[in-house]
């Protein structure tokens, strides 16, 4: 029997190069099969990460906050207070080895998360992401998704708005998408907290992967 997937939680703002350092770590234990698989639960101080698709003109205001660049997926995107981050560290070897049914595990992850608190989210075709209709023909983003993917194990992962400071998101072009906006759960009207939210996280978590 694989071990129990592990759970933490970081109660203070994670520097993103720490964060990078030990997911490094966990993927190169989870290789090696000395270390469980691992979602991570935390918070960013303000910063800007560039994945490898990202384009340098998208980074609209590059002394406002730092910016790193990433080795997952995707372009640039805002990571700071009031937004959870789930950094995922799964062994995909046993769980299918299929990266796009992975990302849309992700995707219903997030989905169901969402639906706990009433929020319907929705995947929308070219674009990555989970987005909510707001009416009116607008459309914002409320999680983003950036992955990568080494020896079958996957780590980075996805993020949730849930009260981040929604002008932050100004120095950049999320995602490479500049005809949409970007939302928060308490932007749309609720105020869960971030320990509500990882509980929605959590308990959504083995509806989609059995864990």
């Amino acid at each position: 029997m694989s071990p129990a997937v592990e759970w933490r939680i970081s109660d203070r703002p994670v520097d993103y190069p720490q964060a990078v350092a030990d997911m490094e770590a966990r993927v190169a234990g989870i290789r090696a099969g000395v270390q469980p698989e691992l979602v991570w639960l935390l918070e960013h101080p303000p910063l800007y990460t560039a994945g490898t698709s990202a384009d340098p003109a998208d980074l609209v205001e590059p002394d406002r906050f730092p910016v790193f660049a990433s080795g997952r997926g995707g372009q640039y995107t805002y990571h700071g207070p009031g937004q959870r981050v789930a950094y995922v560290m799964l062994d995909l070897k046993r769980r299918g080895a299929d990266v796009r049914a992975y990302v849309g595990n992700l995707e219903d992850w997030l989905i169901r998360t969402l639906d706990r608190f009433a929020v319907k989210g929705e995947r929308r075709p070219g674009r990555v992401g989970i987005w909510v209709d707001r009416g009116g023909g607008r459309e914002d983003k409320i999680a983003a998704i950036g992955v990568r993917v080494r020896h079958w194990v996957s780590f980075h992962g996805v993020a949730i708005n849930v009260d981040p400071d929604l002008s932050h998101f100004r120095g950049i072009v999320p995602c490479g998408i500049r005809d949409h906006g970007v939302t928060s759960l308490w932007d749309l009207g609720l105020t869960p907290t971030l320990p509500e939210v990882d509980s929605a996280l959590m308990a959504a978590f083995p509806e989609v992967w059995g864990d």
